[in-house]
């Protein structure tokens, strides 16, 4: 059986700082493959130089997430998306990420990368790999997904590994290893920590482990201002207090907004924070 060692990273987010402290241990720990699941890009403010960086190395596979798919889009004026996104400025932030993608000439290399991939090594199990699901790049695999739908996904696979909720996930459903990546750029469990995930051939099959690195989390933070990003208004801002807190709050103030039927403003924000105070930003 080859010995190796495969590293699977994923929602980077535009964040310079932790993707490079991130391969600064891959290279140190001899890793032989590096994956990367999706979600260079957006929500932070480096996404055209998270994108070069990865692209300039070798042995590496990328693989699509949404918001790789999601700039394009964007920037096409999709009918995918609805038509008054257009013109919230909400979505401002997206706008200004997607033009900086389109800059420097990287906008549709997203386009050229696999849904999903699968690992194999002779006498290992297969590792199906998705950002998402192989089904949707937006369904999030976790040990929160019932058997039943985990079965319809894995393919027939016994090793499924995704991305995408920024939340590590090590867990067993039968005779089904799921395993979620974590977050580079942005964490979504408290832990400001850059996560990865590493898989290790040996003789029992894979061996997971969840990587944690630590970065120059202020200097993170300090690009949001110096880019201009922060400019761009309400977006921007809640993508910045999730790097301070590590924690989700763009999803929980958008499913909020949608349900009560209000609008994605400044003011709204603060009755959010106010009626969510575990919510509240540092």
């Amino acid at each position: 059986m080859l010995n190796m060692n495969v590293a699977v990273i994923a929602d980077i987010h535009g964040n310079l700082q932790a993707l490079r402290a991130v391969l600064r241990d891959i290279e140190a720990r001899g890793v032989d493959r590096v994956i990367v699941n999706g979600d260079l890009v957006n929500r932070g403010p480096d996404s055209a130089a998270v994108m070069q960086e990865l692209l300039e190395r070798e042995n590496v596979t990328f693989i699509l997430g949404n918001h790789d798919d999601l700039l394009r889009l964007w920037q096409e004026r999709s009918e995918d998306l609805p038509p008054d996104w257009f013109t919230d400025p909400f979505w401002e932030a997206t706008a200004w990420n997607a033009e900086a993608l389109d800059r420097a000439g990287l906008l549709y290399v997203p386009q050229g990368w696999a849904f999903s991939e699968v690992v194999r090594v002779e006498g290992l199990p297969e590792v199906l790999i998705a950002h998402g699901t192989v089904d949707n790049y937006r369904e999030g695999l976790s040990d929160r997904m019932s058997a039943e739908r985990l079965r319809q996904v894995s393919g027939g696979h016994r090793v499924l590994v995704g991305s995408h909720i920024h939340r590590p996930v090590m867990h067993r459903s039968g005779d089904t290893l799921v395993l979620n990546t974590g977050g580079v750029g942005v964490s979504a469990d408290g832990d400001p920590r850059a996560a990865y995930l590493l898989l290790t051939s040996g003789p029992g099959g894979w061996e997971p482990r969840i990587v944690r690195v630590d970065y120059d989390h202020a200097g993170s933070l300090r690009r949001f201002g110096e880019s201009g990003y922060l400019r761009t208004g309400l977006s921007a801002e809640i993508f910045r207090q999730e790097l301070l807190t590590a924690r989700s709050l763009y999803t929980p103030y958008w499913a909020w907004t949608e349900a009560e039927a209000l609008p994605r403003t400044p003011a709204t924000w603060d009755h959010f924070l106010a009626a969510e105070p575990t919510f509240r930003p540092v």
